[in-house]
């Protein structure tokens, strides 16, 4: 069974930095993509960044030049290292497999850009 375990995540003032590790155990037979996800208070969840089987990466306008996404293979591991952090990066922050059978979400983590 899949499973993807975030940590990273605090509190921070802002431009500070944060470097956000999902992890994922368990056999994955394909791999598509990793994806992080944020959904801030009364807000949709949105896409921030992904990275795919072949290293191509995106980003959410808003976080381009910020944020970057990448993966550690050997370890299982996806990273979102987030710097100049600003209020409007507070949320919580979940990353997201997808795979050929399936994608598979980890519990999230929580992020807070405050003063």
């Amino acid at each position: 069974q899949v499973q993807l375990v975030e940590s990273g995540g605090g509190l921070v003032q802002p431009g500070g930095s944060l470097r956000l590790s999902c992890v994922q155990s368990g056999s994955i037979f394909s791999f598509y993509a990793m994806d992080w996800y944020r959904q801030a208070p009364g807000k949709e969840r949105e896409l921030v960044a992904f990275i795919t089987s072949d290293g191509t990466t995106n980003y959410l306008d808003s976080v381009k030049g910020r944020f970057t996404i990448s993966r550690d293979k050997a370890k299982n591991t996806v990273y979102l290292q987030m710097n100049n952090l600003s209020p409007d990066d507070t949320a919580v922050y979940s990353c997201k497999v997808v795979t050929e059978t399936g994608d598979y979400w980890g519990q999230g983590t929580q992020v807070t850009v405050s003063s």
